[in-house]
């Protein structure tokens, strides 16, 4: 059942629909609906962030026009970070359907035998985090009939992205790192430094990161976040998809578009928000 249902996204369907519609062509958004091309394209995984619609849908709608543009499967593996503390470290469910309120989507059971080896199979892990929920209504917006995998990751070490990412490599589905980037503020207990905007703070820490993907360099990209203290709640996840990219051959990352939760709501706190793609 839905988790995020009401919070972080619209509850009812034809709202939710039109809060999707609007996340694709708001301003801070891709500006239009895409016109979704079937089947497999040049985007080999993306990068989205899973705050509220209203702070980060415009961004994460940047991440999927491309890819719908691009070409789209009907086989994802979502990996999002584990806020609760709930459940095993690195936990999936591969049986059974979650519930959207635009309806239930099938979990790929074949998917899950792939990564058996290193990922446990555990539900309470995924009962009240949002961080992959939150993806399913923007690709039921998209797709009448698609499969995902949730690997909800509370363990981030470079160790577990790598044989994750090894894992998921050989599948035939587009692997999704579901995170935010900076979360800056005394809200966060992260004060910027004296005469640095909570924003311009953002900003700063999250060019260091996204400058780290884009160079492609697992290790590096890893290093950074933590020599930096950069609090990007999703950073395994991004590495885990790193890996499995470049094992199917990606060479370069793209940043499509960058937002902040300040740009919606100025406050003591903000969060950023980016979105990539792999080719």
């Amino acid at each position: 059942m839905p988790a995020a249902a009401g919070r972080f996204y619209e509850s009812d369907p034809e709202a939710l629909h039109e809060q999707i519609t609007s996340c694709f062509q708001d301003e801070r958004g891709p500006g239009d609906i895409p016109d979704v091309r079937h089947g497999q394209g040049d985007i080999k995984g993306v990068v989205v962030p899973h705050a509220g619609y209203m702070f980060s849908g415009p961004i994460a709608a940047h991440a999927y026009a491309a890819v719908a543009a691009d070409g789209l499967l009907d086989r994802f593996i979502i990996l999002g970070p584990n806020h609760t503390g709930y459940g095993a470290p690195v936990a999936m469910m591969s049986q059974g359907t979650w519930d959207t309120p635009l309806g239930p989507v099938p979990l790929d059971r074949e998917s899950g035998r792939a990564v058996a080896d290193v990922v446990d199979e555990d539900r309470v892990a995924h009962m009240h985090e949002h961080s992959i929920e939150v993806q399913l209504p923007f690709l039921q917006f998209l797709l009448d009939q698609f499969t995902f995998l949730p690997v909800c990751l509370a363990r981030q070490d470079h160790a577990t992205a790598e044989s994750i990412g090894e894992a998921i490599a050989g599948i035939d589905a587009l692997p999704v790192a579901s995170t935010d980037f900076s979360h800056a503020g005394m809200g966060y207990g992260e004060r910027p430094p004296s005469g640095m905007t909570v924003q311009d703070w953002a900003r700063e820490q999250d060019e260091k990161a996204i400058d780290a993907i884009q160079s492609m360099d697992i290790d590096g990209f890893i290093e950074t976040v933590r020599k930096e203290h950069i609090s990007m709640c999703g950073y395994g996840a991004v590495a885990a998809v790193m890996h499995a990219v470049r094992k199917n051959g990606a060479t370069e990352a793209e940043l499509l578009t960058y937002g902040t939760s300040y740009e919606v709501h100025p406050a003591s706190s903000c969060v950023g928000y980016a979105a990539l793609v792999f080719r």
